[in-house]
C-alpha cells in the first residue's frame, strides 16, 4: 500500500496548509487546516478534513466494512450499517487520541443482538488494523443500536 501526501498551500505569499493525498488505488483526498487568525502562516483554509479527521474517518470505515463483512458472512439480512466516532486527544503535542468511542447503528432483519457484538468485537480484536493500531494510545469503547426493518 502506499500514498504520495503534497503541500498545495505554495502559492507565493498565500502559504496555507493544504494537501493532497494521491493514493496507491488512484484515488485522490484533500486535507486541509483550521483557519488561524493568531498565526495565519500555519493556518488551513478550511476547505477539506483535517489529517487527523481523516485518520479517524478511516478507522470508522475500516470497522465499519468489517462489521458488515462478518454479518454478511455470517448470512444476517443486513440493510445499513453506520458508527459515529467521538474521541478525545491529548492536550500536548503530539496530540494523540487517548479516547475514542464508537456508536454502531445498524439497520436489519432478524440480527440477534448477540450476533451483532461479537461482529464488533471480532473487528476490534482481529480485524480491523486501524482500531487496532489507535488502541495503542487510545482507550477505545463500543456500543450500538439495532434497527429491526
Amino acid at each position: 500500500m502506499e500514498c504520495t501526501v503534497s503541500w498545495t498551500g505554495n502559492t507565493g505569499t498565500n502559504s496555507k496548509m493544504g494537501f493532497v493525498a494521491e493514493t496507491g488505488s488512484g484515488h485522490v483526498l484533500m486535507m486541509d487546516g483550521a483557519p488561524d487568525t493568531a498565526n495565519p502562516d500555519n493556518a488551513g483554509q478550511n476547505l477539506a478534513p483535517r489529517p487527523m479527521e481523516t485518520l479517524l474517518a478511516g478507522t470508522g470505515g475500516c470497522t465499519a466494512y468489517d462489521v458488515v463483512l462478518i454479518l454478511k458472512r455470517g448470512r444476517q439480512d443486513v440493510h445499513s450499517c453506520s458508527v459515529k466516532l467521538t474521541s478525545t486527544r491529548a492536550e500536548t503535542d503530539p496530540k494523540v487520541f487517548t479516547q475514542i468511542h464508537m456508536h454502531f447503528t445498524v439497520t436489519g432483519k432478524g440480527i440477534s443482538e448477540v450476533v451483532l457484538e461479537r461482529a464488533i468485537a471480532l473487528s476490534h480484536d482481529k480485524y480491523c488494523s486501524a482500531s487496532i493500531m489507535l488502541s495503542k494510545t487510545a482507550q477505545i469503547t463500543t456500543s450500538f443500536e439495532l434497527i429491526e426493518v
